[in-house]
């Protein structure tokens, strides 16, 4: 087999210095690559190469109706939506909860596509019985994401990327592989990213051609395990990893065999469900919405917008705190929940909801807490009451499992996002060094 690999599982190659792999809803993926370590830094200082969203698929939809089924389902306006552009659709439920969310690219006018998202669509489609063709490829998906990013990728592809602006993609022919392979602006790092995507026979031989592309620009293949750490810091909530899709209608838990896949862990009660579930104004994207189409869940949306209740900012955690759960394992008795590195808790962890404590009073629900190495702070998302989302007030987190031995960490409000570098749409490519 060509390339510097002889095994290959989900897309992607088997090298040999990774011994560390997990199998997660799209099938066996990297846990850990380079590190966690090197990994956190990567997106910072050089570069990373990540394919833990292979084998999720792409989904077409293409008719007539297509452009009307996403809007009915999307929160956006998928009316004002230029042929070539991405959007990330936000989609909920009767209730205004979030179902899914997921990139779209818009090829034609009667013809989209989605990224990694939840077959909702198609579930609504089969009741809705729009004009529109749905049709799914497997493809591979490798994020680039790091201020060497670009360069990297001119090496590989051979041309200048400058003008793939943000939001939007074209294909380019890479020397060596037989296949057209689509380059796209954006990622979840929160800086400088792309995506190239592609047939997924394809992936193994991309994958490899990056990976000793980046070698001397320090690149790092990126692994699960570390790979919400640049969620959190980011400021990019997902389901799966913040919170879970509100599976609210038990025909659509059925339709894809959800029914007790997720572990509810965390402070809250397992039973609670809402606690593990999101509005858009409560993640902050209620900016999106637009209430000149109907979609489901409009009312619910409209009316959450008129009277926001709570929004979503940062958690510093208090390193004394943090301590005390790992020298507790030291101890006699029943010791605390251990805060994992990276990710405080398994990953994906969506299920995952730590109470936020002022006063005595619940405010707020954390979730997705990460050791930050860059920053050396363990940090977590948290949906919180209005009325306590100001910068360097002091919560408290009820760190554990409900019914057990809970932690009381004492946590401050901090900005959001968290990471305090050039945003991927803002970035100055004029700094980035040319790959020609």
């Amino acid at each position: 087999m060509e390339g510097n690999y002889e095994k290959t599982v989900n897309g992607v190659p088997m090298y040999p210095d990774i011994s560390l792999y997990s199998e997660l809803y799209n099938g066996t993926v990297i846990w850990e690559g380079d590190g966690w370590k090197p990994e956190s830094i990567s997106w910072k200082e050089s570069c990373y190469l990540h394919s833990g969203l292979t084998g999720m698929g792409e989904l077409t939809f293409k008719g007539p109706d297509a452009q009307k089924l996403l809007s009915m389902l999307s929160i956006n306006d998928c009316y004002n939506w230029p042929i070539g552009k991405s959007k990330h659709l936000v989609m909920c439920n009767e209730y205004g909860l979030i179902v899914n969310h997921v990139l779209a690219a818009r090829n034609s006018e009667n013809c989209f596509r989605t990224f990694t998202g939840m077959p909702w669509a198609i579930y609504q489609n089969s009741k809705l019985k729009y004009n529109v063709e749905i049709s799914n490829r497997n493809i591979f998906i490798l994020q680039v994401a790091g201020p060497l990013s670009l360069t990297v990728l001119e090496l590989v592809t051979g041309g200048s990327l400058r003008d793939v602006a943000f939001l939007t993609s074209r294909s380019v022919q890479i020397p060596g592989i037989d296949a057209s392979i689509e380059v796209a602006r954006v990622g979840m790092a929160g800086v400088l990213a792309y995506e190239l995507r592609g047939p997924i026979e394809a992936g193994p031989a991309v994958y490899d051609l990056v990976y000793q592309t980046g070698k001397p620009y320090g690149i790092k293949r990126l692994g699960w395990r570390t790979y919400v750490v640049n969620h959190t810091e980011a400021g990019f909530p997902q389901i799966g990893c913040t919170f879970m899709p509100a599976m609210t209608d038990p025909a659509y838990r059925e339709f894809i065999g959800a029914a007790g896949m997720i572990p509810m862990t965390g402070s809250y009660a397992p039973s609670d469900f809402r606690a593990r579930m999101r509005t858009p104004g409560e993640v902050d994207w209620g900016w999106m919405a637009s209430f000149k189409h109907d979609f489901i869940g409009k009312e619910a949306v409209e009316e959450e917008t008129k009277n926001l209740k709570r929004t979503i900012m940062t958690l510093r955690w208090n390193p004394d705190d943090v301590m005390d759960t790992y020298s507790s394992l030291l101890k006699p008795g029943e010791e605390y929940k251990t805060i994992e590195l990276p990710c405080g808790q398994q990953m994906p962890a969506g299920g995952h909801a730590d109470q936020v404590i002022k006063d005595g009073k619940i405010v707020g629900v954390s979730s997705s807490a990460v050791y930050s190495y860059y920053y050396r702070e363990v940090i977590s998302h948290c949906t919180l009451d209005f009325n306590q989302a100001e910068i360097g007030n002091e919560v408290i987190v009820h760190w554990g499992d409900f019914g057990k031995k809970i932690k009381e960490i004492r946590a401050t409000v901090a900005r959001y996002p968290y990471l305090d570098l050039p945003r991927n749409q803002k970035y100055d490519l004029g700094t980035v060094p040319s790959g020609l």
